[in-house]
């Protein structure tokens, strides 16, 4: 039972005790006395959160092991080879010391598009690419032959983030995507990174962006069409930083709360940016939108776009941190971006299991110094961490 604690429950927050049995969440109750043969923790000066989402990373290796670390408990992979994700499911459904996973598996992309142009020879010839909306229904399929719990399309053409010219997924295959995921009861998240693109595939049945457009702020035509499609967004501010160069997570790279838990490439890969490319793209764009969004009733759902080493100015798990930071910084109260990362995210991709401290929930928890919804930078002054009510002991 945690004691004296303000407990944010997904939405709200309230002081109450909240009692765990058997890994789930058995009761919040008003302050009681203690009870006999009952572990009592105390949380006087502390916030209890749900177990943070993370919704977008790529978690291959130790990621899930790095996350949990931080709160994290549960990430949703936007991206991997499935031979990777096999292992990475398995140790999640087993252990309780890493972070849950659900994931897309390959995401749609056409010939030469994105994102094969940043593999070896041998990965990007056993990427799959369409060129043809009707083999839509064979994709989706192997995809939840593969278990992929959603599906990614990719509608990048580089231009917004000065990469090169690339290939992007056409309408059509997004529409034949959306279509066939919707007819076998899965969501589709886009990548697109410019305001146009995004434009495109909201018009062509996704359910959601995987990142926020960065090269033009917002019309207020364009919100009301989000609104109208009910889509949802998934910003990854921390990350469109870092990839214009404009800032990184250094400053948490040498945090007393972060840097005893990483090991030394996970430092360095957090102070780094990419090279700045000439690019009209801004992140104030990205930020002025996501408050536009966020104000006309869009849902904002917290995500890094973490990969384990290579994602510049990232770190799995710490960079959540920064991301509410940056939700703030957007528009959002501290307790909107913390639903952000708890509860909405739970409700959009239905896991009814977690994203809230309420009874029968998953006792994925995570105990904090100080008040988050006040101050969103305590989120990191971590004290205690539960996995389906077993707790982590946090080491490097």
């Amino acid at each position: 039972m945690v004691t004296g604690a303000q407990v944010f429950d997904g939405r709200t927050p309230e002081h109450r005790d909240v009692h765990v049995v058997d890994g789930q969440i058995s009761a919040l109750t008003a302050a009681e006395p203690p009870i006999p043969g009952v572990a009592r923790i105390d949380g006087i000066g502390c916030t209890l959160l749900p177990g943070m989402i993370d919704c977008h990373t790529h978690s291959s290796g130790d990621a899930t092991e790095i996350a949990l670390r931080f709160g994290v408990t549960t990430e949703l992979d936007m991206n991997s080879m499935p031979a990777w994700m096999d292992g990475v499911r398995r140790r999640s459904a087993t252990r309780d010391d890493v972070a849950d996973i659900r994931s897309a598996s390959f995401g749609v992309t056409v010939p030469g598009g994105h994102p094969t142009h940043w593999m070896e020879p041998a990965q990007r010839n056993a990427y799959p690419s369409l060129s043809d909306p009707g083999v839509a229904k064979k994709f989706v399929a192997d995809r939840v032959a593969e278990g992929a719990d959603y599906i990614k399309v990719f509608a990048e053409n580089g231009a917004a983030l000065g990469e090169p010219d690339l290939p992007a997924t056409p309408p059509d295959i997004v529409a034949a995507i959306a279509r066939e995921a919707h007819e076998a009861g899965l969501l589709v998240i886009a990548h697109a990174t410019s305001r146009r693109a995004a434009e495109i595939v909201v018009r062509n049945g996704v359910d959601g962006l995987a990142h926020v457009f960065v090269d033009a702020p917002a019309t207020t035509a364009l919100v009301e069409l989000f609104v109208e499609r009910g889509v949802f967004v998934v910003p990854t501010l921390v990350t469109l930083g870092a990839a214009l160069g404009e800032y990184s997570g250094a400053e948490l790279a040498d945090d007393p709360r972060v840097s005893p838990y990483i090991a030394d490439d996970l430092r360095d890969n957090l102070r780094r940016t990419w090279t700045p490319r000439h690019v009209a793209s801004r992140i104030e764009y990205a930020l002025a939108t996501v408050g536009l969004l966020h104000g006309a009733g869009v849902p904002i759902l917290a995500g890094t776009d973490a990969a384990r080493v290579g994602f510049h100015g990232t770190c799995h798990g710490v960079s959540l941190h920064q991301e509410l930071r940056l939700l703030v910084q957007a528009g959002l109260t501290p307790s909107e971006a913390l639903t952000a990362a708890t509860s909405a995210p739970a409700d959009v991709f239905a896991m009814p299991d977690r994203g809230r401290i309420a009874p029968g929930l998953q006792a994925d928890l995570l105990l904090v110094e100080g008040d988050p919804c006040a101050d969103i930078t305590d989120s990191l002054s971590i004290r205690r961490i539960w996995r389906r009510g077993v707790e982590l002991t946090r080491t490097h």
